[in-house]
């Protein structure tokens, strides 16, 4: 995927001709949508079709005035987006408002939370998971493979660095940098996400 900043994206959007950036954007933020409204309780269609009309009603809003950005976040006019039809696909489905299952460990906390706050809680999440993994990729292309690698077994896969450093053929200082300059790379990218949005 082309590196886009938010502000690129959506400066391009503004023109209807520019199909490159209409499909940078649905790449970016239809998946978190989708994903947000299967841990509302919908099936994996329903929440695909609330992702895409999400898209399709922000893009409208968009075009019309709608979203500014010196007025909000783009996650907050989004998740308000996607939390109408979420909802309203809930209403159709059936789904009571307490299923909200955002991992075994959070089922408890969310049931007790009234539905508005659970579902913030719950795209925020999303939100920030869709960020980290997009920054992730964005690192992985920059960065040489055997890097990249050192710094996944080591930061998260939890692989003692000597252990990384024998299979990749480095040393273990050379693991330990790998996994510094990775680490710091990603700090950035996600900075610059994060102020953006």
């Amino acid at each position: 995927m082309e590196w886009m900043t938010t502000t690129t994206v959506l400066d391009r959007l503004r023109d209807a001709a520019d199909h490159s950036a209409w499909s940078g954007f649905v790449e970016r933020y239809q998946g978190p949508v989708a994903s947000f409204g299967r841990k509302t309780g919908l099936s994996q269609a329903d929440a695909d079709d609330v992702a895409q009309d999400t898209m399709m009603a922000f893009l409208e809003s968009y075009r019309k005035g709608a979203y500014q950005r010196g007025r909000g976040k783009l996650s907050q006019f989004l998740f308000g987006i996607a939390r109408h039809k979420i909802l309203h696909a809930r209403r159709k489905t059936g789904v009571a408002p307490g299923q909200v299952s955002y991992g075994a460990d959070a089922a408890g906390l969310l049931a007790e939370l009234p539905e508005a706050d659970a579902l913030q809680q719950a795209w925020e999440t999303e939100w920030r998971q869709s960020i980290l993994m997009q920054c992730l990729e964005r690192v992985r292309e920059e960065v040489a493979p055997q890097t990249f690698e050192a710094f996944r077994l080591v930061a998260v896969e939890q692989v003692e660095p000597a252990k990384v450093a024998v299979q990749l053929g480095m040393t273990r200082n050379a693991v330990f940098i790998a996994k510094h300059r990775v680490a710091t790379r990603l700090r950035q990218l996600c900075a610059a996400c994060e102020e953006e949005q």
